[in-house]
Parts: C-alpha cells; sequence; structure tokens
C-alpha cells in the first residue's frame, strides 16, 4: 500500500502547505454548511423530543425513509462536482461545459423525482412491512406527508451548491444555510405547537416546516447565482428546457454508481432505525438521539470529502498528478484527525450531549440510557466513518464511483448490517449490536476505500475520463 507521501524540500513542504490552505479555504464554508444541514435536522429531532418520545419515534421513522432517498438522489447530482471541477481544470470551454452538466444535473432531479413522491406518499404500509407498530407507522406517513416535499428544494440547492463549490466559492452557501436553521426553528416551533398565530399541526407541522424552509433556501442560492457576477456569466438557468442527451447520460454512468454508494450507507443506518423498530419504540428514540450526534460529527470529513472531490478532480483536469495526491491525503488527514478528536469528546460527555435532545426526567431514563450505550460505540466508528467519507471523496474526484459502489454494499449491507442483526437477535445484544455492526461495515469500506486510493496509479484512474 502507498505509504502518505512526506517531502523533505523546501518546494516540496510548499506545495503542501499551499495544498492545505486551498483545501481548507474551501472546505470551511462547505463544513459548515454541511453543520447547519445536520443542525436543521437536529432541530427537528428537539422539537419532536419536546412532544414525546413517541413522536420522536415516528418521525425518526419517517426521515429514515426519506433520508434513504434522498441520500441516492444526492449521489445522483454529486456527480455534477466532479465533473464541473475537471471542466475547471482543463480550462476548455468552461463556461459551456459547466452549464451543461449544471442543467443536465436539474433534468435528472426532476426525473427521480415524481416516483419518489408517489412512493412516500404511500409510505404506512411500507413501514408496517417492516415490522413497525401500526401507531408508529401511521405517524410516521403523517410526518412524511409534510416531509416529503422538501427533497426537490433540497436537492436543487445541493445542485447549485456544487456549481459554487467547483469555483471555489461556497461562502454563500453558508450564510444561507445560517438562515435555514433560525427559520427552521422558528417556523418548526410554530407549526408543531401553534405558536406565533400559526395553526398547531403538531408532527405534521415539523414536517412541513422543513419542506418551507428547503424551497426557500434553494430559491435564494438561485437569486445569487443569477445576481452574482462571477456566477451569472455562466447563464446556468437559461434555456433549461433544451435536452443535453449526452451529457444526461454521461451523468447518469457517473452519478447512479455514486447514488447507490451513498444509499447504501445512509441506507444501512436507515434500516438500523427499522431493527430498533423490531425491539421496541424506546430504541428507535435512542438510536434516533445518538445517531444525530455522530451526524454532527460526520458533516466535518464530509466537507472535506466534498473539497477533496473537487480539489482532486481540478489536478485531474490539469493532469497533475502529484497535486491528485497532495489535495486526496491532506483532506484524508484531516478528517481522520478531526474525527479522532471528536471521538474523545462523545466517550467522555455522552449524557450531556444526549441531554441537549432529550430531557433528563424518569420517563426519558431508558431512552437515555439506550443512547448512552450506543455512543460508546459510535466514539469507536468516529475514525473510520471520517476515512471512509474522505476516501469515498478523493475517488470520486478521478471519476472513480463503480468499484466503490460496490465496496460500499459489501462492507455496509452484506457484513455490516450482517453482522448487526445477528448479534442484536441472536446474541441478545439487541441496540448495541446493531450499532456494533455498523462501526465493523464503516472499517471495511473504509480499509477498501485506501487500498483503491493508493493503486490509482496502476488502476489507471488519474487518466482524465473522455
Amino acid at each position: 500500500m502507498e505509504a502518505i507521501p512526506v517531502l523533505s524540500t523546501a518546494s516540496g513542504r510548499q506545495a503542501w502547505r499551499a495544498e492545505l490552505g486551498a483545501t481548507l479555504s474551501l472546505a470551511w464554508p462547505l463544513i459548515l454548511s454541511n453543520l447547519t444541514y445536520a443542525a436543521i435536522q437536529a432541530t427537528d429531532v428537539v422539537l419532536m423530543g419536546w412532544l414525546g418520545a413517541r413522536p420522536l419515534a415516528a418521525s425518526a421513522l419517517g426521515i429514515n425513509l426519506v433520508f434513504a432517498f434522498s441520500l441516492v438522489c444526492l449521489g445522483l447530482v454529486t456527480a455534477s462536482s466532479p465533473m464541473m471541477a475537471t471542466a475547471i481544470g482543463a480550462k476548455i470551454q468552461v463556461v459551456h461545459d459547466v452549464r451543461r452538466t449544471f442543467r443536465q444535473s436539474l433534468w435528472m432531479i426532476v426525473t427521480v423525482m415524481v416516483p419518489i413522491w408517489l412512493v412516500l406518499w404511500n409510505s404506512e404500509p411500507i413501514i408496517l412491512a417492516l415490522g413497525q407498530e401500526p401507531a408508529l407507522a401511521r405517524d410516521a406517513q403523517t410526518f412524511i406527508h409534510g416531509y416529503m416535499w422538501s427533497m426537490m428544494p433540497f436537492l436543487f440547492f445541493q445542485a447549485m451548491r456544487n456549481f459554487v463549490a467547483a469555483l471555489e466559492r461556497p461562502g454563500w452557501v453558508l450564510v444561507i444555510s445560517l438562515f435555514g436553521i433560525g427559520a427552521n426553528a422558528l417556523l418548526g416551533y410554530g407549526l408543531i405547537f401553534g405558536h406565533f398565530g400559526l395553526p398547531a399541526l403538531g408532527i405534521f407541522g415539523g414536517g412541513l416546516a422543513s419542506s418551507i424552509v428547503w424551497t426557500v433556501l434553494a430559491l435564494m442560492l438561485a437569486v445569487v447565482i443569477v445576481t452574482d457576477r462571477q456566477f451569472r456569466r455562466f447563464h446556468l438557468f437559461g434555456r433549461f428546457w433544451r435536452p443535453d442527451w449526452p451529457r444526461y447520460r454521461k451523468l447518469w454512468r457517473l452519478g447512479l454508481p455514486i447514488g447507490l454508494a451513498m444509499g447504501f450507507e445512509g441506507g444501512v443506518f436507515s434500516a438500523a432505525a427499522y431493527l430498533m423498530g423490531l425491539i421496541d419504540a424506546e430504541s428507535v428514540a435512542a438510536h434516533a438521539v445518538a445517531l444525530q450526534i455522530a451526524a454532527m460529527a460526520f458533516m466535518v470529513p464530509w466537507g472535506l470529502s466534498q473539497a477533496a472531490t473537487v480539489r482532486v478532480g481540478r489536478c485531474l483536469g490539469e493532469g497533475d498528478k502529484p497535486g491528485i495526491a497532495r489535495s486526496g491525503w491532506t483532506a484524508w488527514m484531516l478528517g481522520v484527525g478531526f474525527m479522532a478528536m471528536t471521538a474523545i469528546v462523545i466517550w467522555s460527555i455522552p449524557r450531556d450531549l444526549i441531554t441537549i435532545f432529550l430531557d433528563d426526567t424518569a420517563e426519558n431514563a431508558r431512552v437515555i440510557a439506550l443512547a448512552t450505550s450506543f455512543l460508546a460505540i459510535a466514539a469507536i466508528f468516529q475514525i473510520v466513518d471520517g476515512a471512509q467519507v474522505v476516501g469515498a471523496g478523493m475517488l470520486r474526484g478521478l471519476h472513480d464511483t463503480r468499484v466503490p459502489m460496490i465496496f460500499a454494499f459489501v462492507g455496509y449491507w452484506a457484513i455490516g448490517i450482517g453482522i448487526g442483526a445477528w448479534l442484536a437477535f441472536r446474541q441478545g445484544w439487541q441496540g448495541q449490536g446493531i450499532w456494533t455492526g455498523l462501526a465493523v461495515g464503516l472499517a471495511i469500506v473504509a480499509v477498501l476505500m485506501l487500498w483503491r486510493w493508493t493503486r490509482r496509479e496502476t488502476l489507471g484512474l488519474t487518466r482524465v475520463a473522455s
């Protein structure tokens, strides 16, 4: 396996320092934007926790079902990021090439949304078929009926975010996302509990608030793109109705494996939530809280992964193989280092983190105890979780998506969820067994991603894709 390159010359150190600065400059707004996205979801969890453990469990089932579909679609859209970055690095017909990719990424979103909405509208039978309590399934569908409409504006927002990130100007995304946190908290509070002159819609109101907020955020970023001088020269939304079938097909070829890989990863956590439902509602609620805490930490390596995709993709377009190595390894070391620190924090103060989401009362005592035991395992897998997500971003920058998709399926589903279910139900570990299986799956995928990255030259991944 290739070692992490270390250059002792002054020029080598300067190149690494320059790459570190470029990666951090691109990554920090993306990281903070990811954190605001997680904060919006965390707000939903907090508000549902105020309603009670059972509404929290029902909304968790709904969010996890929508999340599985959203991740697949997000993977499709993610394909536009390395394609735009490589076009910018190649410096050939940049405006035309970037515009083609962006427009067809929006076409992909429109293509998939209608059938997904039809499935989600009729989600109660699906949730029942997964062995959940009828009352929880009914309430989960009520939440989904409000929440499902957030998917299209959320994906439009991500497509536009990929564009501004490819130009290495993600600051506007951060500003708009920060607005979204406050807007979601206020609107969700009003629509759930009936404050500010709004109707009290309960669990449905929490989902509806997220749909409204994501629509507003997408419109705000679109306004920035059509008015900012550097962005508007691309005319991204002009003649949106014109098809570009070659680029559309290329996005599907690159994006479908990314979408399936992300779906396998996110879907395994959704599957874990439904396995928790086979235990009891308290386990579902504890899983939702523990997963939300882990997800907040995950936003940092995810942002570094997105930065790695852009930086590696640009170096690929320029034909700069040493630059490919520097950009990939820089992001990887930052991501793994950060997750090592968060593992220590989660291990040290789990109860303090959990009681952010749940009141420390006798009624919630069992949920808090379960969540604490889950976080003890989550602290262990933080490091490998960071390694696998940044590794995936590095490979996406090389337009390498099909084999990582296979890695994700084998690691998360054939091994991770299999071990988790076996430990939970055959060995009596219950929820702790499910989380142990998740940790094993993440570790295996991390090793496979890193192995493939170190063999990129041998595999011909550093040649620009046609």
